[in-house]
């Protein structure tokens, strides 16, 4: 290996840590840390990667294709669930699963809030980018020999928080990116300077080009560190407030976002218009736009669920577990879209039929939300039948809770729920006998006098949002909005037992005197948008509910009749009924654990990636271990009189090696030996520079005056020796030189013998 050769390493260094500072920037815009984790790891095995294949002599141009290649694997074996061949190579299931995740990385940002929560979709969308960036940026610095233009590169996740977050990046991550490009080009000066230096023969000629280069490289930098900084603050935000108030809107907020969202454009001064319509309706209907009933960490999500292109809207069918016993009526509503923009269809629901749409639109069995593949609401008018439904109380009574197995994930509730949502959900509803009660008595407890609707105490308190967390200091400081109240019911239903999901989309609007054929227009604005929970009852479906106190009208079925349930909980009160168990034997149910695991892909990653890890820390100490058993073979046969001087120098060579000797093909044993001699350690020991005479004459007679196999070994007496001026080379090396020796020892890849032409034909082999 030349001097050139190992001149990459740094740059490949570099280049890694450039690009994992920019990705920390991402940190603005991405809960959580564990996903950093896992680019670095990807980022890491291309960029080492490549500089390995260069270091074997794989040819430059080749050297990306390899890079992808490896790439591939590597994302097959962390996010293909087990579909390729030895959890490696790709299959047709792995495309498939590849386009799966996609889709849902896709869906999870554009429906997603900030910080978003990263599962698995992310997830894998970050690792491929991040990766594309990773060999876009060893191609530029090392392959085509420009690392200022790496930097280009790095930008791209530094940019991005400047598009989604009003406050745009941190200045913290943009300086430290900066500072990161500063030492890329530093030390790209340098190995120029080092080469040009060596090409003039050591004279020291190039310094004045590389002090040049240096300042140019500081002049770079500057710049990078102000224009990040300015564009940080000037940037167009395209998210918050995307409930289709925004036509703007295209990351972590396409038209309709996540809860945190809805809040922004509820706190905003001025309403904007969403839509108007006119029904023949009784009761005017809620709009319901998206259905979220996975929850993950801090985030309700939607389940992920593909378009299925049969289910046209032309004919929806009526909504899975509706019995005919339950009295409904048939309504026509005709709503034209003023000011939301997205792919969801805000309808009532449920909805049977849509007509008039333009573009092709699809509905799905479990959520009952309507999407489309190709178009948006924008300019939209279209009239949608629909359901009245009008259950009883009694058969919301008589419920069974044998519920279907597609119904059973919304009984989940996600790791490390806190407890006070149970308690205060079985304190609530002591003394009820049904879950029908216990829903009306949590309902009422939370429109009850104790609550206050607060658009502005979630923010200004910094428990916004709908996780587990923030509901539990919502439950204590009782002030919040829609959002609040229908997680909290949510989540205070599904630890009873209850199967519950949340839905957003818009209250009925303001009735205005324009009236055609004597039904009225109803105008809804942004102040209408607002979430509430549906409950699953067996025999009815999804049934709403409305917990939020001066928002919205509770239906007639969850009007209470009279106060059935114990009321608000009372300081030290305790439950005095245990919760009803699910009865389904083919669903371990009963009171639903708070530690139940979440259908999250990213601990079966972070499992993977710790095996990976352990392989790679194995692969780490390999090295090490092989050196360590070489050089115990070799004392062993110096020690047996087995082999002679030329082992035992070419032990002490690889020795120096390893401890950072440069050593150079047209070397002589002499001239290494000058160069030992003159190692601290080596230099102030008298007893170590008379060893290292003794093995180096005994070497060159071995060699040299060998004619033929009649010469002896006397690998006994040199051990001594041998061992002496190891130790001394050792002793005079630095702490990071020993631990390089012993960890990764350079005598594997270049053997100081095999350079001065004494590898063959010596005695004793290696």
């Amino acid at each position: 290996m030349t001097r050139t050769e190992i001149v990459r390493w740094p740059l490949t260094l570099a280049l890694l840590v450039l690009l994992m500072t920019g990705c920390t920037a991402l940190g603005a815009v991405l809960a959580g840390s564990s996903w950093w984790l896992v680019l670095l790891i990807v980022a890491s095995a291309v960029l080492v990667g490549s500089a390995g294949l260069r270091r074997v002599g794989v040819h430059s141009v080749v050297v990306p294709l390899l890079a992808t290649g490896g790439l591939i694997v590597l994302l097959t074996l962390f996010f293909g669930g087990g579909t390729g061949l030895l959890w490696l190579v790709p299959t047709g299931d792995t495309v498939a699963r590849f386009t799966e995740l996609a889709t849902d990385g896709v869906r999870s940002i554009q429906t997603q809030g900030t910080p978003a929560q990263v599962l698995d979709g992310i997830l894998f969308l970050l690792a491929v980018g991040v990766g594309l960036l990773a060999i876009l940026m060893d191609i530029l610095a090392i392959g085509l020999g420009r690392p200022a233009l790496a930097g280009i590169p790095a930008l791209v996740p530094v940019a991005v928080p400047g598009f989604v977050v009003s406050t745009g990046a941190d200045w913290v991550a943009l300086v430290a990116t900066a500072a990161a490009y500063l030492l890329l080009l530093r030390i790209d000066v340098h190995l120029r300077g080092m080469r040009v230096n060596r090409q003039a023969g050591g004279r020291g000629t190039g310094i004045t080009g590389a002090t040049g280069a240096v300042r140019g490289a500081v002049a770079i930098a500057a710049i990078g560190i102000v224009g990040s900084l300015i564009f940080s603050l000037s940037a167009p935000v395209i998210s918050g407030g995307a409930f289709g108030s925004r036509s703007d809107s295209a990351l972590f907020g396409a038209g309709v976002s996540q809860m945190i969202e809805l809040g922004q454009d509820l706190r905003r001064p001025k309403a904007g218009p969403a839509l108007h319509y006119r029904t023949t309706a009784v009761e005017q209907p809620y709009l319901a736009l998206l259905t979220l009933d996975d929850i993950k960490g801090t985030t309700w999500l939607p389940r992920a669920v593909e378009v299925d292109e049969d289910l046209t809207v032309d004919s929806i069918a009526n909504p899975p577990g509706l019995s005919q016993r339950v009295a409904r009526t048939e309504a026509s509503t005709i709503i034209d879209i003023d000011g939301v923009r997205t792919d969801m269809l805000p309808v009532p629901v449920p909805a049977t039929s849509v007509d008039g749409l333009t573009g092709d639109w699809f509905w799905n069995n479990d959520t009952r939300a309507i999407s489309s593949t190709d178009s948006t609401t924008v300019g939209q008018r279209y009239s949608v039948t629909s359901l009245e439904l009008q259950p009883t109380r009694e058969q919301l009574r008589e419920s069974g809770t044998r519920y279907p197995v597609n119904i059973e994930p919304s009984l989940f509730l996600p790791m490390g729920t806190p407890g006070i949502i149970g308690d205060t959900a079985r304190i609530v509803s002591a003394g009820t006998e049904s879950n029908y009660d216990a829903a009306v008595a949590i309902q009422d407890y939370l429109r009850g006098s104790e609550f206050t609707y607060d658009t502005e105490a979630p923010v200004d308190e910094g428990y916004d949002g709908g996780g587990a967390d923030v509901i539990a200091t919502f439950l204590d400081v009782k002030r919040g909005y829609c959002v609040h109240f229908a997680s909290a019911m949510a989540l205070m239903s599904r630890s009873l037992g209850i199967p519950s999901r949340i839905v957003l989309g818009y209250l009925p609007g303001t009735r205005t005197a324009t009236a055609v054929d004597g039904i009225n227009r109803y105008n809804v604005d942004s102040h209408d948008l607002h979430s509430w929970p549906e409950l699953y009852f067996v025999g009815v479906g999804w049934v709403p509910f409305e917990p939020t106190p001066g928002r919205g009208t509770v239906p007639d079925y969850a009007a209470p009749e009279s106060s059935t349930a114990s009321g608000a909980p009372s300081a030290g009160e305790a439950p005095s009924v245990v919760p009803r168990a699910n009865d389904n034997p083919g669903f371990e149910g009963g009171p639903v654990d708070t530690l139940a695991a979440e259908e999250d892909e990213l601990p079966s990653i972070l499992a993977r990636i710790g095996l990976v890890a352990t392989g790679v820390l194995l692969l780490l100490l390999a090295p090490g271990v092989f050196r360590l058993a070489r050089r115990r073979r070799r004392r062993r046969l110096l020690a047996a009189d087995r082999a002679g001087a030329v082992l035992a120098w070419r032990e002490l060579s690889d020795t120096a090696v390893d401890h950072g000797l440069e050593v150079y093909d047209t070397l002589t044993a002499r001239e290494l030996a000058d160069s030992i001699r003159d190692r601290p350690g080596v230099r102030d020991s008298p007893r170590a520079r008379e060893a290292l005479e003794r093995m180096l004459v005994a070497t060159e007679q071995a060699y040299y005056a060998r004619r033929d196999g009649s010469a002896t070994n006397p690998g006994a007496g040199l051990l001594a020796d041998l061992d002496v001026v190891v130790h001394a080379v050792r002793h005079g090396s630095r702490a990071i030189q020993r631990a390089r020796a012993l960890v990764f020892p350079m005598s594997l890849t270049s053997s100081a013998l095999r350079r001065m032409g004494l590898a063959s034909g010596t005695p004793g082999g290696a």
